[in-house]
Protein backbone atom coordinates (compact mmCIF):
# COMPACT_ATOMS: atom_id res chain seq x y z
CA UNK A 1 0.00 0.00 0.00
CA UNK A 2 1.39 3.15 -0.90
CA UNK A 3 1.12 6.52 0.91
CA UNK A 4 -1.65 8.27 -1.62
CA UNK A 5 -3.55 4.44 -1.27
CA UNK A 6 -3.23 4.64 1.93
CA UNK A 7 -4.20 8.12 2.08
CA UNK A 8 -7.10 7.18 0.21
CA UNK A 9 -7.99 4.22 3.00
CA UNK A 10 -8.04 6.42 5.54
CA UNK A 11 -10.67 9.04 4.12
CA UNK A 12 -12.67 5.75 2.70
CA UNK A 13 -12.58 5.11 6.92
CA UNK A 14 -13.84 8.37 7.12
CA UNK A 15 -16.69 8.71 4.44
CA UNK A 16 -18.26 5.11 5.71
CA UNK A 17 -18.29 6.44 9.26
CA UNK A 18 -20.29 9.44 8.38
CA UNK A 19 -22.42 7.34 5.94
CA UNK A 20 -23.42 5.01 8.52
CA UNK A 21 -24.19 7.84 11.14
CA UNK A 22 -21.11 6.85 13.86
CA UNK A 23 -19.91 10.80 12.91
CA UNK A 24 -21.49 14.00 12.11
CA UNK A 25 -20.00 15.95 9.58
CA UNK A 26 -21.37 18.83 7.23
CA UNK A 27 -18.41 19.00 5.21
CA UNK A 28 -16.28 16.07 4.10
CA UNK A 29 -12.90 16.35 3.90
CA UNK A 30 -11.65 16.26 0.09
CA UNK A 31 -8.32 14.33 1.18
CA UNK A 32 -6.33 13.22 4.22
CA UNK A 33 -2.38 13.58 4.34
CA UNK A 34 -0.05 10.53 5.89
CA UNK A 35 3.50 10.94 6.75
CA UNK A 36 5.94 9.05 8.83
CA UNK A 37 5.39 9.38 12.41
CA UNK A 38 7.56 11.58 14.43
CA UNK A 39 9.21 11.43 18.26
CA UNK A 40 6.72 9.36 19.97
CA UNK A 41 4.75 8.12 17.39
CA UNK A 42 4.87 4.26 16.06
CA UNK A 43 4.24 2.36 12.75
CA UNK A 44 4.53 3.06 9.23
CA UNK A 45 2.60 6.70 8.69
CA UNK A 46 0.60 8.29 10.77
CA UNK A 47 -2.30 11.08 10.76
CA UNK A 48 -3.85 13.96 12.84
CA UNK A 49 -6.92 13.63 10.44
CA UNK A 50 -9.10 13.02 14.48
CA UNK A 51 -7.47 16.40 15.17
CA UNK A 52 -8.73 17.92 12.46
CA UNK A 53 -11.89 16.46 12.57
CA UNK A 54 -12.34 16.99 16.40
CA UNK A 55 -13.75 19.97 16.65
CA UNK A 56 -16.34 19.94 13.14
CA UNK A 57 -17.43 16.40 14.14
CA UNK A 58 -18.22 17.82 17.75
CA UNK A 59 -16.01 15.09 18.86
CA UNK A 60 -12.76 14.84 21.35
CA UNK A 61 -9.89 13.60 19.32
CA UNK A 62 -9.11 11.04 21.10
CA UNK A 63 -12.50 9.63 20.69
CA UNK A 64 -12.55 10.33 16.98
CA UNK A 65 -9.07 8.64 16.96
CA UNK A 66 -10.43 5.27 18.13
CA UNK A 67 -13.61 5.11 16.03
CA UNK A 68 -11.45 5.30 12.57
CA UNK A 69 -8.74 3.21 14.31
CA UNK A 70 -11.67 0.28 14.81
CA UNK A 71 -12.62 0.67 11.38
CA UNK A 72 -8.83 1.12 9.69
CA UNK A 73 -7.89 -2.52 11.59
CA UNK A 74 -10.45 -4.20 9.01
CA UNK A 75 -8.78 -3.27 6.18
CA UNK A 76 -6.66 -5.40 4.20
CA UNK A 77 -2.99 -4.35 4.16
CA UNK A 78 -2.78 -2.79 7.68
CA UNK A 79 -1.45 -4.81 10.94
CA UNK A 80 -1.65 -2.05 13.27
CA UNK A 81 -3.31 1.38 14.24
CA UNK A 82 -2.04 2.47 17.67
CA UNK A 83 -3.27 6.16 19.11
CA UNK A 84 -1.02 8.16 20.29
CA UNK A 85 -0.88 12.01 21.94
CA UNK A 86 -3.99 14.08 21.74
CA UNK A 87 -5.71 11.42 19.09
CA UNK A 88 -2.76 10.98 16.37
CA UNK A 89 -3.61 7.73 14.16
CA UNK A 90 -0.32 5.22 14.11
CA UNK A 91 -0.15 2.93 11.34
CA UNK A 92 1.47 0.02 10.78
CA UNK A 93 1.29 -2.08 7.07
CA UNK A 94 1.37 -5.81 6.22
CA UNK A 95 5.12 -6.97 5.87
CA UNK A 96 7.78 -5.35 4.19
CA UNK A 97 6.47 -1.19 3.87
CA UNK A 98 9.62 -0.22 2.71
CA UNK A 99 10.44 -3.24 -0.14
CA UNK A 100 6.56 -2.40 -1.26
CA UNK A 101 7.52 0.96 -1.73
CA UNK A 102 10.65 0.53 -3.77
CA UNK A 103 8.88 -1.91 -6.08
CA UNK A 104 6.20 0.12 -6.04
CA UNK A 105 8.41 3.12 -7.97
CA UNK A 106 10.35 0.57 -10.01
CA UNK A 107 7.08 -0.81 -11.65
CA UNK A 108 5.74 2.70 -12.08
CA UNK A 109 9.11 4.05 -13.27
CA UNK A 110 9.35 7.72 -14.51
CA UNK A 111 5.76 8.09 -13.57
CA UNK A 112 6.11 7.37 -9.83
CA UNK A 113 3.77 9.95 -8.25
CA UNK A 114 1.25 10.67 -11.37
CA UNK A 115 -2.14 10.46 -10.67
CA UNK A 116 -5.33 11.53 -12.38
CA UNK A 117 -6.42 13.82 -9.27
CA UNK A 118 -7.18 16.74 -11.57
CA UNK A 119 -8.25 14.49 -14.30
CA UNK A 120 -11.11 16.31 -16.55
CA UNK A 121 -9.82 19.63 -15.16
CA UNK A 122 -8.70 22.73 -18.01
CA UNK A 123 -6.35 24.81 -15.94
CA UNK A 124 -5.56 28.24 -17.66
CA UNK A 125 -2.16 29.19 -17.18
CA UNK A 126 -1.28 33.09 -18.44
CA UNK A 127 2.34 34.47 -17.78
CA UNK A 128 4.30 37.87 -18.43
CA UNK A 129 6.49 38.14 -20.97
CA UNK A 130 9.57 37.58 -19.52
CA UNK A 131 11.99 34.38 -19.54
CA UNK A 132 11.21 33.48 -16.34
CA UNK A 133 7.91 33.62 -15.98
CA UNK A 134 7.47 31.47 -19.36
CA UNK A 135 10.04 28.69 -18.14
CA UNK A 136 7.78 28.42 -14.66
CA UNK A 137 4.53 28.36 -17.02
CA UNK A 138 5.98 25.60 -18.69
CA UNK A 139 7.30 23.72 -16.13
CA UNK A 140 3.62 24.31 -13.81
CA UNK A 141 2.16 22.97 -17.17
CA UNK A 142 4.80 19.87 -17.22
CA UNK A 143 3.45 18.67 -13.28
CA UNK A 144 -0.18 19.72 -13.43
CA UNK A 145 -0.09 17.03 -16.83
CA UNK A 146 1.41 14.30 -14.86
CA UNK A 147 -1.37 14.52 -12.09
CA UNK A 148 -4.11 14.81 -14.71
CA UNK A 149 -4.85 18.30 -15.37
CA UNK A 150 -5.19 20.07 -19.11
CA UNK A 151 -3.46 23.17 -18.82
CA UNK A 152 -4.00 25.83 -21.55
CA UNK A 153 -1.33 28.13 -21.48
CA UNK A 154 -1.30 32.18 -22.97
CA UNK A 155 1.53 34.58 -22.63
CA UNK A 156 1.42 38.50 -22.94
CA UNK A 157 3.54 38.14 -25.95
CA UNK A 158 4.57 35.50 -28.06
CA UNK A 159 7.81 33.67 -26.79
CA UNK A 160 11.14 34.87 -28.03
CA UNK A 161 13.01 32.52 -30.54
CA UNK A 162 15.88 32.43 -28.45
CA UNK A 163 13.50 31.06 -25.53
CA UNK A 164 12.23 28.31 -27.78
CA UNK A 165 15.54 26.66 -28.82
CA UNK A 166 17.41 26.91 -25.69
CA UNK A 167 15.10 27.03 -22.36
CA UNK A 168 13.14 24.91 -24.63
CA UNK A 169 9.55 26.53 -23.91
CA UNK A 170 6.41 25.02 -26.48
CA UNK A 171 7.22 27.40 -29.73
CA UNK A 172 2.86 27.77 -29.88
CA UNK A 173 1.90 29.40 -26.80
CA UNK A 174 -0.47 31.66 -27.67
CA UNK A 175 -0.34 35.57 -27.25
CA UNK A 176 -3.18 36.92 -24.76
CA UNK A 177 -4.45 38.79 -21.83
CA UNK A 178 -5.02 35.95 -19.57
CA UNK A 179 -8.48 37.51 -18.45
CA UNK A 180 -10.59 34.54 -19.80
CA UNK A 181 -12.69 32.72 -17.35
CA UNK A 182 -10.80 30.80 -14.63
CA UNK A 183 -7.44 31.82 -15.56
CA UNK A 184 -5.20 31.46 -12.51
CA UNK A 185 -3.67 34.80 -11.43
CA UNK A 186 -0.81 35.99 -14.07
CA UNK A 187 2.54 33.75 -13.22
CA UNK A 188 5.09 37.00 -12.61
CA UNK A 189 7.96 35.62 -10.89
CA UNK A 190 10.65 38.59 -9.75
CA UNK A 191 12.69 38.79 -13.61
CA UNK A 192 16.19 37.48 -13.94
CA UNK A 193 18.29 40.34 -13.41
CA UNK A 194 19.99 38.85 -17.08
CA UNK A 195 19.80 36.71 -19.80
CA UNK A 196 19.83 33.19 -18.80
CA UNK A 197 20.49 31.35 -22.45
CA UNK A 198 23.72 31.56 -22.09
CA UNK A 199 23.64 29.44 -19.17
CA UNK A 200 22.12 26.80 -21.41
CA UNK A 201 19.03 24.38 -21.50
CA UNK A 202 19.21 23.04 -18.42
CA UNK A 203 21.48 25.24 -16.17
CA UNK A 204 19.06 27.71 -17.09
CA UNK A 205 16.23 26.07 -16.22
CA UNK A 206 16.84 25.04 -12.95
CA UNK A 207 18.51 28.63 -12.35
CA UNK A 208 15.12 30.03 -13.16
CA UNK A 209 13.31 27.55 -11.38
CA UNK A 210 14.73 26.53 -8.43
CA UNK A 211 14.27 29.57 -6.25
CA UNK A 212 10.71 30.61 -5.37
CA UNK A 213 8.94 33.05 -7.37
CA UNK A 214 9.42 35.74 -5.46
CA UNK A 215 13.15 35.31 -4.95
CA UNK A 216 15.31 36.82 -7.11
CA UNK A 217 17.50 34.25 -9.11
CA UNK A 218 21.30 34.35 -9.06
CA UNK A 219 22.15 35.00 -12.74
CA UNK A 220 24.70 37.45 -14.08
CA UNK A 221 28.47 36.62 -15.40
CA UNK A 222 29.12 36.55 -11.52
CA UNK A 223 27.33 33.84 -11.02
CA UNK A 224 27.17 31.90 -13.91
CA UNK A 225 30.22 29.52 -12.98
CA UNK A 226 28.23 28.47 -9.75
CA UNK A 227 25.31 27.12 -11.96
CA UNK A 228 27.89 25.54 -14.54
CA UNK A 229 30.44 24.17 -11.99
CA UNK A 230 30.52 20.53 -11.48
CA UNK A 231 30.53 20.56 -7.79
CA UNK A 232 28.90 20.31 -4.76
CA UNK A 233 27.92 23.12 -3.93
CA UNK A 234 25.83 23.32 -7.30
CA UNK A 235 22.36 21.62 -6.28
CA UNK A 236 22.03 20.99 -9.74
CA UNK A 237 25.12 18.72 -9.85
CA UNK A 238 24.21 16.86 -6.74
CA UNK A 239 21.39 15.71 -8.07
CA UNK A 240 22.26 14.53 -11.68
CA UNK A 241 25.30 13.20 -9.66
CA UNK A 242 23.52 11.15 -7.53
CA UNK A 243 20.94 10.51 -10.48
CA UNK A 244 24.71 8.95 -12.65
CA UNK A 245 25.66 7.23 -9.28
CA UNK A 246 22.37 4.99 -9.57
CA UNK A 247 23.35 4.08 -13.52
CA UNK A 248 26.67 3.61 -12.71
CA UNK A 249 25.62 1.00 -9.57
CA UNK A 250 23.52 -1.30 -11.89
CA UNK A 251 26.29 -1.43 -14.83
CA UNK A 252 29.19 -2.66 -11.96
CA UNK A 253 26.14 -4.77 -10.13
CA UNK A 254 25.53 -6.53 -13.58
CA UNK A 255 29.40 -7.06 -13.89
CA UNK A 256 29.32 -8.32 -10.39
CA UNK A 257 26.38 -10.85 -11.31
CA UNK A 258 23.46 -9.38 -8.75
CA UNK A 259 20.72 -7.00 -9.53
CA UNK A 260 18.08 -5.37 -7.76
CA UNK A 261 15.96 -7.04 -5.39
CA UNK A 262 13.81 -4.83 -2.59
CA UNK A 263 13.60 -6.57 0.92
CA UNK A 264 15.83 -5.46 4.13
CA UNK A 265 18.45 -3.37 3.68
CA UNK A 266 20.47 -4.75 6.74
CA UNK A 267 22.51 -8.24 6.62
CA UNK A 268 20.24 -9.23 10.09
CA UNK A 269 17.36 -8.20 8.00
CA UNK A 270 16.26 -6.28 10.76
CA UNK A 271 15.47 -3.13 7.94
CA UNK A 272 16.48 -0.03 8.31
CA UNK A 273 17.45 2.07 11.48
CA UNK A 274 15.13 4.92 12.32
CA UNK A 275 15.97 8.20 11.51
CA UNK A 276 16.83 10.89 13.77
CA UNK A 277 15.33 14.58 14.20
CA UNK A 278 12.20 13.90 12.43
CA UNK A 279 9.66 16.59 12.81
CA UNK A 280 6.43 15.44 14.86
CA UNK A 281 3.03 15.32 13.01
CA UNK A 282 1.39 18.43 14.74
CA UNK A 283 -2.15 19.12 15.85
CA UNK A 284 -1.91 21.93 13.32
CA UNK A 285 -0.25 20.12 10.65
CA UNK A 286 0.13 17.51 8.37
CA UNK A 287 3.91 16.42 8.22
CA UNK A 288 7.03 16.74 9.42
CA UNK A 289 8.90 20.21 9.97
CA UNK A 290 10.77 21.11 7.00
CA UNK A 291 14.44 22.64 7.29
CA UNK A 292 13.77 25.49 5.80
CA UNK A 293 11.89 26.59 8.59
CA UNK A 294 7.93 26.72 6.88
CA UNK A 295 6.45 24.54 10.12
CA UNK A 296 4.46 22.00 9.26
CA UNK A 297 2.59 21.15 6.66
CA UNK A 298 -0.80 22.85 5.95
CA UNK A 299 -3.87 20.98 7.08
CA UNK A 300 -3.98 20.85 2.92
CA UNK A 301 -0.62 18.59 3.01
CA UNK A 302 0.97 21.33 0.62
CA UNK A 303 4.67 22.11 2.48
CA UNK A 304 7.55 20.09 1.26
CA UNK A 305 9.48 17.83 3.41
CA UNK A 306 13.15 18.93 1.95
CA UNK A 307 16.55 18.87 3.79
CA UNK A 308 18.14 21.60 1.34
CA UNK A 309 21.52 22.99 2.61
CA UNK A 310 21.65 20.42 5.59
CA UNK A 311 24.11 18.36 3.97
CA UNK A 312 23.48 14.26 3.68
CA UNK A 313 21.66 12.80 6.78
CA UNK A 314 23.31 10.99 9.04
CA UNK A 315 24.47 7.05 8.46
CA UNK A 316 21.83 6.03 11.45
CA UNK A 317 19.21 7.63 9.43
CA UNK A 318 20.40 7.76 5.61
CA UNK A 319 18.06 4.93 4.77
CA UNK A 320 14.83 5.99 6.22
CA UNK A 321 15.04 9.24 5.75
CA UNK A 322 15.66 8.39 1.82
CA UNK A 323 12.65 6.23 2.07
CA UNK A 324 10.29 8.95 3.96
CA UNK A 325 11.41 11.68 1.11
CA UNK A 326 10.67 8.56 -1.56
CA UNK A 327 7.51 8.42 -0.06
CA UNK A 328 6.89 11.54 0.06
CA UNK A 329 7.18 12.46 -3.69
CA UNK A 330 3.62 11.99 -5.11
CA UNK A 331 2.63 14.67 -2.59
CA UNK A 332 5.25 16.99 -3.63
CA UNK A 333 4.05 16.58 -7.06
CA UNK A 334 0.57 16.86 -5.99
CA UNK A 335 1.72 20.06 -3.78
CA UNK A 336 3.46 21.47 -6.57
CA UNK A 337 0.53 21.59 -8.84
CA UNK A 338 -1.77 22.76 -6.58
CA UNK A 339 0.30 25.64 -6.03
CA UNK A 340 1.83 26.30 -9.18
CA UNK A 341 5.35 25.86 -7.53
CA UNK A 342 7.95 23.82 -9.42
CA UNK A 343 10.54 25.15 -6.77
CA UNK A 344 8.78 22.87 -4.32
CA UNK A 345 9.98 20.20 -6.86
CA UNK A 346 13.26 21.41 -7.23
CA UNK A 347 13.78 21.48 -3.49
CA UNK A 348 13.05 18.22 -2.83
CA UNK A 349 14.70 16.42 -5.68
CA UNK A 350 18.04 17.89 -3.45
CA UNK A 351 16.55 16.51 -0.77
CA UNK A 352 16.39 12.94 -2.38
CA UNK A 353 20.08 13.69 -4.27
CA UNK A 354 21.64 14.55 -0.14
CA UNK A 355 19.55 11.67 1.28
CA UNK A 356 20.60 8.68 -1.24
CA UNK A 357 24.18 10.41 -1.12
CA UNK A 358 25.66 7.86 2.20
CA UNK A 359 23.53 4.74 1.28
CA UNK A 360 25.70 5.10 -2.45
CA UNK A 361 28.76 3.48 -0.66
CA UNK A 362 27.30 0.57 1.00
CA UNK A 363 25.59 -0.77 -1.88
CA UNK A 364 27.95 -2.78 -3.70
CA UNK A 365 30.23 -5.54 -1.96
CA UNK A 366 33.93 -4.40 -0.85
CA UNK A 367 37.00 -6.95 -1.45
CA UNK A 368 35.88 -10.61 -1.37
CA UNK A 369 32.91 -10.18 0.06
CA UNK A 370 29.67 -11.28 -1.88
CA UNK A 371 26.69 -9.85 -2.45
CA UNK A 372 24.59 -10.45 -0.05
CA UNK A 373 20.17 -10.10 -0.02
CA UNK A 374 21.19 -6.63 1.56
CA UNK A 375 23.30 -5.68 -1.17
CA UNK A 376 20.61 -6.60 -3.43
CA UNK A 377 17.93 -4.64 -1.60
CA UNK A 378 20.28 -1.50 -1.12
CA UNK A 379 20.55 -1.63 -5.43
CA UNK A 380 17.12 -2.00 -5.53
CA UNK A 381 16.39 1.71 -2.91
CA UNK A 382 19.16 3.48 -4.95
CA UNK A 383 16.92 2.67 -8.22
CA UNK A 384 14.16 3.26 -6.82
CA UNK A 385 16.03 6.76 -6.23
CA UNK A 386 17.53 7.61 -9.05
CA UNK A 387 14.10 6.81 -10.76
CA UNK A 388 12.49 9.95 -8.44
CA UNK A 389 15.57 11.94 -9.14
CA UNK A 390 14.95 11.32 -13.03
CA UNK A 391 11.70 11.80 -13.04
CA UNK A 392 11.28 15.18 -11.26
CA UNK A 393 14.18 16.50 -13.12
CA UNK A 394 12.08 15.86 -16.28
CA UNK A 395 9.01 17.31 -15.13
CA UNK A 396 11.31 20.51 -14.84
CA UNK A 397 12.48 20.04 -18.26
CA UNK A 398 16.21 19.16 -17.31
CA UNK A 399 17.79 16.26 -18.47
CA UNK A 400 18.88 13.27 -16.19
CA UNK A 401 22.18 12.19 -17.70
CA UNK A 402 23.51 8.78 -17.36
CA UNK A 403 27.16 10.00 -17.32
CA UNK A 404 28.71 13.07 -16.38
Amino acid sequence: MTPVELSRTVLHAVRRAVDEGELALAVLPERVVVAPPGPGGCGDYATNVALQLARPAGQPAPALAELLRTRLLRTDGISDVVVTGPGFLNISLDGDADGRLVRDILRAGLRYGHSDTLAGQTVELHAAHDARAVVLMDAAARVLRSQGARPRLTCAGPPEDAWVRILGVPSDIPAGTGTGTGTDAPLRPVPAPADPTPLGRDAARWALLHPAPHDRPHIGDSQREQHLAQRETNPLFRVRYAHARTRALLHNAADLGFTPEPGPLTPEGDGPLTPEGDGPLTPEGDGPLTSEGDGPLTPEGDGPLTAEGDGPLTADGDAQGLIQLLADHPRVLAATAAHRAPDRLARHLVAVADALAPLLPSVLPLGDEKPSAAHRARLALAEAAGTVLAGGLSLLGIDAPEHL
